[in-house]
Parts: structure tokens; C-alpha cells; sequence
């Protein structure tokens, strides 16, 4: 006979697989034929830009492209600085083998470095370096049985748990679009380099909606018709609403914005202005916090209980973690003394994570280019300097094998030149961090019960405790209950007992055996 039971079913977000990866994206450039020749290059810069994404069974497909602005000193009069911008697509196929068609994919693509040859004085030979971390996730309704209802006798062993179930999970796509406005003596002749940043994430949550705010941080630096080098600077707000059913204040959203497309370029409209516009795809995933009464076990004293159980891997802990990092650093560039910085780029490289209990450490460096006016010159120079740092990010859900997942980006930047050629460079890093923890769930399917057969009863057993027992594994043994043991034998905590104790079991009905 089957027994009746009460169900919850919660969504369970498993990962899958993670992986990393190097993908080198080469191709050439060639010079346009009103462009001058290149003398060599002085400096690359680029975005990666994800046209689709795709998951296979046993493999990740990620199509996009490489947005890569190059500025060169051209072989002419004026040994002027110019610059070239190409895309480079790519297709990058990963194996996971536990993958199957329709998981989430999260894929989180970074450029480490480009590369730039002089092939000759019209081409140029490009080698970007992506770091490419992909997580593929499997959402889940697992029903669990909670209770077991209308069967006399029937003994449970419940785990009280409080999980991370997946309430929903949405996504917008976001033109957020500007016009960079010049000084009015400037005729654009030419846009050297592009950069794009999402900067003050915030997310809200309404009436089934997450509201999701950021600005798109965008700098230009460009040339002139008088050969002379400036930069312009925006920011766009970026916001869009993802409808999520039954979202609370209280549950944990995971958002992440996605580039899908940038263009940058000189106004046909309105004089004296650039036209800036990114396409930006948010994604939401929402968490509510639920607390499960699970069924781990069951027996009957007095009929046979058949069901089958299986396990899976549960989210508990989830939390979202954010920590701000102040970098002051006096930075020695005597080349630069009084002139002028155009620009600096700055990237924050985490080289090691150290994972304990309580708390993660945060190894790395922000890498610097100062882009700088060279002395008696119209031309730039370039300066690399890397500043180490370490942060400790603290929280008592970390575990040594939680999953983590960090965003470091630089959000305030302030470079001062003084007199002596040095730079103050005061930095705010901050450290977005995604913790969660796996937890093993056996969850009891489809029960049965049948009338015991063969079955000797004696009033009462005496049995000696041995190293592992658990009064409920005891009561189970020998067709009792916990409570009766705990009764007649006064044990107060029924989740302690001592190995050697001699117990008696009252009720006794054991299965014959041949």
C-alpha cells in the first residue's frame, strides 16, 4: 500500500560544473589609405563584447568579439599619435561533461592581456588573451516529503534545514545611450581609445520586480584636428526591471551585467559631440531563504516500510558581501614631472584566494597605465606599475569549500602629479562577493508498507551501546521506539548516549531469520 504524504517542492540551484580558461583571440589590422604608416605602437586597449551563449550536452559554446582600440606613432612630419580599432570574433567551445541542454550558464570573460606586432608599416598583428570562468547550474523542483499522514506506528527521523531555494530568475536588455559633448574649439579628427565600466550596482526589490541600477562609466580620449590629445568623460545611467514572481525585501538577488555591444563615435548631428551607446543585458536570479522539515528516515515497530531515497546537493548559506579596500600609494614616475596625464587604466588582478572558515584572503594587484604627455612633445608615453594589495574579506558562512564568486573593480580613482614627479594615487577597490555552500539532502521518495511476517515478540531486550549507535538506528534495529528507550531507561537527551550503556528495549519484534 502506498502511503499518503505532504509535499513541499522547492527549487534547487545545483552547480553543475565550473571551469577556466585561456582562449587567445588573434587577427590582423590593416591601415585604412587615409591613415599614415605605423612607426611602431604605443599602447592597445579592448572589450569583450558576448554575442550568445549556449549550452550543450557536454559542452559550453560562447560566440562574441574582441573591441580593440590601438594607438600607434605614425611615420610622418609630426611623429603624431593616431589610432586603429578593430573587432576580432571568436567562437569558444568548452567540454563539461555533466552539462545538459537548457542549464543556466554564467560565464565571466576578462582580457589579461593584448598584444600588439608591427607587421609592417600597414598591418599590425593583434593577440588578445582572454581569462574565460564559466559555472553551469541546473534548476530543479525536487518535492520533498515533509509528513507522513493516516499510518498508525509509523517513527520519523526529521532534519530540520534552511535552504537557498531559487524563487525565480529573469533578465532585461538595456540601451543605455549619451552624447559626450566637446569643448566647442575642438574639431574631432579621430577617437584614440574607448573604456567602459559598470560602476554603483544597486538592486531593489518592488511588487514582483527587481530593480536593478548602475551607472556605465565611459572615457574617451581622442584627437583633435590641431593634433592636440583630450579626454571626455560620462556617465550613463543604466537601469532595468525584471520581473520576478513573489520577490521579497528579504531574499538574496544575484544580478550581473553583461556588455553585449558597444559603439562609440563622432556625432553626424549635433557638432562638436561623440555619440555614445552600450547595449547591456542584465540577469536576476532570485533566493529566498526556506526552512524544510525533511523525512531522513522511517520505520514501523509493527509492519514493513519500503521506500527508495535518493540525494542531492542543496544551496544553504547563500549571502552577497561587499568590501571596500582604500589603496593610497605614492607612485615614482620622474619621467612625468609636471606633465600632463591623459589617462590611467586601471585593472584589479586577484591572483590567490585563500578560502578558511570565516573569512577569504584576497591576494593581487591593480595594474596601472599611465598614459602621460611626453616631455617637449605632443606625443604620449606610457607607464606600467603594478601595486600589490591584500584584503580580507570576512563572514561565517565562508567555508574552506564554499563556492565563491568575487568581482573586484576600482570604483573611485584619484591620481595627483606633484612637482617631484611623483603620483598620489587614491584608489577605493571593492570586493563583490558571492558566497554559498553545498549541502548533501537525501530526500525519500515513494513509500510503501506491507503487514511484518515471521515475526518473534519478545516484552524486552537488553542490548549493550556499541561506538556509533543512535538510539533512533537502535529503535529501528529492534522494532522499538526512541521514546520508549529514552522512558524506560531515563535518558534525558535522547541525542546522547554513551557506548558500553546497557539498555532496555521494550516492544521487542525482530524479523526471523533463516
Amino acid at each position: 500500500m502506498v502511503l499518503d504524504t505532504t509535499k513541499e517542492t522547492i527549487c534547487i540551484n545545483q552547480i553543475i560544473g565550473q571551469k577556466n580558461d585561456v582562449l587567445t583571440v588573434e587577427g590582423d589590422v590593416i591601415v585604412n589609405d587615409i591613415k599614415p604608416d605605423v612607426l611602431n605602437t604605443v599602447s592597445s586597449k579592448g572589450n569583450v563584447c558576448i554575442y550568445k551563449k549556449e549550452v550543450l550536452d557536454g559542452k559550453l559554446k560562447i560566440d562574441g568579439c574582441v573591441n580593440v582600440y590601438i594607438m600607434y606613432l605614425a611615420d610622418d612630419e609630426r611623429g603624431s599619435v593616431r589610432c586603429l580599432n578593430t573587432s576580432l570574433d571568436f567562437t569558444h567551445i568548452m567540454d563539461v561533461d555533466a552539462c545538459k541542454a537548457g542549464m543556466d550558464l554564467d560565464e565571466l570573460i576578462s582580457i589579461r592581456n593584448i598584444d600588439c606586432k608591427v607587421v609592417n608599416s600597414r598591418k599590425i598583428n593583434i593577440k588578445a588573451y582572454l581569462e574565460i570562468d564559466v559555472t553551469v547550474c541546473s534548476n530543479d523542483n525536487i518535492p520533498i516529503i515533509k509528513e507522513v499522514t493516516d499510518v498508525e506506528g509509523i517513527q520519523t527521523l526529521n532534519n530540520t534545514m534552511e535552504l537557498n531555494s531559487l524563487l525565480g530568475s529573469g533578465s532585461s536588455k538595456i540601451y543605455a545611450k549619451d552624447t559626450v559633448v566637446l569643448d566647442n574649439t575642438d574639431s574631432l579628427a579621430e577617437i584614440l581609445r574607448t573604456d567602459i565600466d559598470i560602476v554603483n550596482r544597486d538592486t531593489k526589490t518592488s511588487y514582483n520586480k527587481i530593480l536593478a541600477k548602475a551607472d556605465a562609466h565611459v572615457k574617451i580620449m581622442y584627437l583633435t584636428e590641431d593634433n592636440d590629445i583630450k579626454m571626455a568623460n560620462c556617465e550613463i545611467p543604466v537601469m532595468g526591471f525584471i520581473d520576478v514572481m513573489n520577490v521579497a525585501e528579504d531574499n538574496i538577488c544575484d544580478t550581473k551585467y553583461k556588455l553585449k555591444n558597444f559603439i562609440v563615435k563622432p556625432n553626424n548631428i549635433e557638432e562638436h559631440s561623440i555619440y555614445v551607446e552600450a547595449e547591456i543585458e542584465i540577469n536576476a536570479y532570485v533566493y529566498e531563504k526556506k526552512e524544510v522539515n525533511i523525512i531522513q528516515d522511517l520505520y514501523s515497530p509493527i509492519e514493513d516500510v519500503n521506500f527508495t531515497k535518493k540525494e542531492v546537493i542543496a544551496l544553504t548559506g547563500k549571502e552577497n558581501i561587499k568590501e571596500v579596500h582604500n589603496i593610497k600609494e605614492e607612485l615614482s614616475i620622474p619621467e612625468i614631472k609636471n606633465n600632463k596625464i591623459y589617462d590611467v587604466s586601471v585593472n584589479v588582478n586577484i591572483e590567490n584566494a585563500d578560502i578558511k572558515n570565516g573569512k577569504i584572503s584576497y591576494e593581487g594587484e591593480v595594474a596601472l597605465e599611465v598614459l602621460y604627455n611626453a616631455e617637449n612633445s605632443s606625443n604620449i608615453d606610457i607607464k606600467s606599475i603594478n601595486v600589490p594589495f591584500n584584503v580580507t574579506v570576512n563572514n561565517e558562512n565562508i567555508k574552506e569549500n564554499s563556492n565563491i564568486e568575487t568581482l573586484a573593480t576600482a570604483q573611485r580613482q584619484d591620481f595627483i602629479v606633484m612637482e617631484n614627479g611623483t603620483v598620489n594615487a587614491d584608489l577605493d577597490l571593492e570586493f563583490d562577493t558571492s558566497v554559498s555552500n553545498n549541502e548533501k539532502v537525501n530526500v525519500i521518495d515513494e513509500i510503501t508498507i506491507e503487514p511484518k511476517t515471521e515475526c518473534s515478540s519478545d516484552s524486552m531486550v537488553i542490548y549493550f551501546v556499541k561506538s556509533g549507535d543512535t538510539l533512533w538506528n537502535i529503535a529501528k534495529r529492534f522494532g522499538s521506539t526512541v521514546e520508549d528507550i529514552a522512558r524506560v531507561n531515563e535518558i534525558e537527551d535522547v541525542n546522547y548516549i554513551v557506548p558500553g550503556t546497557q539498555l532496555y528495549i521494550p516492544r521487542y519484534c525482530k524479523r526471523k531469520t533463516a
